[in-house]
């Protein structure tokens, strides 16, 4: 079991696969330099997690029926059917594994049922603290290189310990789809159970037009909005700047000032 100071623990199985890497609130250098320096939403969603990549440079071919595969040294594009092995892995697995579980190799790639569906397993396993879990997704504001799209899923991994994979759809066919093992494959965040628990997601409530609307929350929208486009002297990113003091303790809850410049980041 995983150690109680710590919330995530990775396992690479793989040696190739590129170690984890703490997600970039520039996303990789992509955001544009407003919205980086302005805009704490995009930023902080896009720093949010760890990026995981694939475990090798690979490509990936659909003709509408059967999926291919290839990889530089492969002798000729490979047919899906319906899994594939890592090179050499599963050597190397039965090498190291007990007796028992000599010939349980977790697939590097399976062919789903689903048309141009493929599970791709980035070669490491992932364990969480009790009552933590991880949110598997494309990576946060980051464009995809195009020709496929990612599914996203909730993996209790404070129990579940197996190959820490993803399911990936492909969009277009008769021609590749480059994987890069040095582009972020996937983003994986860490969630506490209850933030998806029923309870959690059962207690909300709507407000259901301006007219119910408090004399609190028109004082709240005056303080957000108004007061701050009144100050001819205002500093360009204020919500950024609070946001940031929030997180350090430096800046009291609510106190969270924006202004029209803001906004038309954040929008």
């Amino acid at each position: 079991m995983i150690e109680t100071h710590k919330r995530l623990r990775f396992h690479r199985l793989i040696d190739q696969a590129r170690p984890p890497q703490r997600a970039d609130r520039a996303a990789a250098g992509t955001l544009p330099t407003r919205a980086f320096r302005y805009c704490d939403a995009v930023t902080s969603a896009a720093g949010y997690g760890w990026w995981v990549f694939a475990p090798m440079d690979l490509q990936l071919i659909w003709d509408g029926h059967d999926i291919f595969w290839y990889f530089d040294g492969a002798p000729d594009w490979m047919a899906l059917s319906p899994s594939a092995q890592f090179p050499d892995f599963s050597r190397a697995f039965d090498d190291a594994a007990p007796s028992a579980l000599r010939g349980c190799a977790p697939p590097f790639l399976t062919a789903l049922p689903e048309p141009g569906v493929v599970q791709i397993w980035t070669g490491l396993m992932a364990q969480t603290a009790p009552g933590w879990s991880l949110l598997v997704r494309p990576p946060a504001n980051i464009a995809l290189p195009g020709g496929y799209s990612l599914y996203e899923g909730i993996v209790e991994t404070d129990y579940w310990f197996g190959p820490l994979f993803t399911n990936l759809r492909l969009t277009r066919t008769h021609q590749p789809v480059h994987l890069r093992a040095d582009f972020p494959l996937l983003q994986v965040q860490p969630l506490p159970r209850e933030a998806y628990a029923e309870e959690t997601l059962s207690a909300t409530e709507l407000v259901p037009d301006m007219n119910s609307m408090s004399t609190k929350d028109w004082d709240a929208y005056h303080a957000t909005i108004v007061v701050p486009t009144e100050d001819v002297d205002r500093a360009f990113g204020s919500y950024a700047i609070a946001a940031r003091k929030r997180r350090q303790g430096k800046c009291p809850m609510g106190a969270m000032p924006a202004n029209k410049a803001d906004l038309a980041v954040a929008i």
